[in-house]
C-alpha cells in the first residue's frame, strides 16, 4: 500500500477531459499523487485536439490509450473525480467522490478544447494544494 494519496479521473470516452486531468496532476504532482483515468465508455483514441491543447500546455499525452472503468480503480483510489459520467460510477463507501462541471471536447476543436484545458488545470492545481498540504 502506498501512502500516496491517490486520484482516479473519470468521463465516459477517457478521450478529453479524464485525460487531460491525469495528465495535469501527473505532471504538477511530480510523482507525489498516484493518478488514474478511465471511462464508463472509452474511445479507440484519445481526442486529437485535446493532444493538441495538452502538446501547447508543454504536455505530451499523444501515447495515452482510452482505458475502461474498472471497480479495482475506483476502490484503489482516495478520490474519485466525475466529469460527465452520470451513474455510471460504481460508489462505495469511504471514498471522496467529487464532480467536475466541464464542456465536453468531444468533437471540438482546439480553440474550443483551450478554456476546457485551462479550467482543468485551475481545479487540479487546487486539488493539489488540497491533497498536498505544505509541510510545516
Amino acid at each position: 500500500m502506498s501512502d500516496k494519496p491517490s486520484v482516479l479521473f473519470v468521463c465516459v470516452h477517457n478521450a478529453g477531459r479524464s485525460q487531460m486531468a491525469a495528465a495535469f496532476l501527473t505532471h504538477l504532482g511530480q510523482g507525489r499523487i498516484e493518478v488514474r483515468s478511465a471511462g464508463s465508455a472509452p474511445a479507440d483514441m484519445v481526442n486529437p485536439a485535446v493532444v493538441e491543447a495538452m502538446r501547447e500546455a508543454g504536455i505530451d499525452i499523444s501515447t495515452q490509450q482510452p482505458k475502461v472503468l474498472t471497480t479495482e480503480a475506483v476502490q484503489a483510489s482516495d478520490v474519485v473525480i466525475t466529469m460527465g459520467c452520470g451513474d455510471a460510477c460504481p460508489i462505495f463507501p469511504g471514498k471522496r467522490y467529487l464532480d467536475w462541471k466541464l464542456d465536453d471536447p468531444a468533437g471540438q476543436g482546439v480553440d474550443a478544447v483551450r478554456p476546457i484545458r485551462d479550467a482543468i488545470e485551475e481545479r487540479v492545481r487546487s486539488l493539489i494544494t488540497e491533497l498536498l498540504p505544505a509541510h510545516g
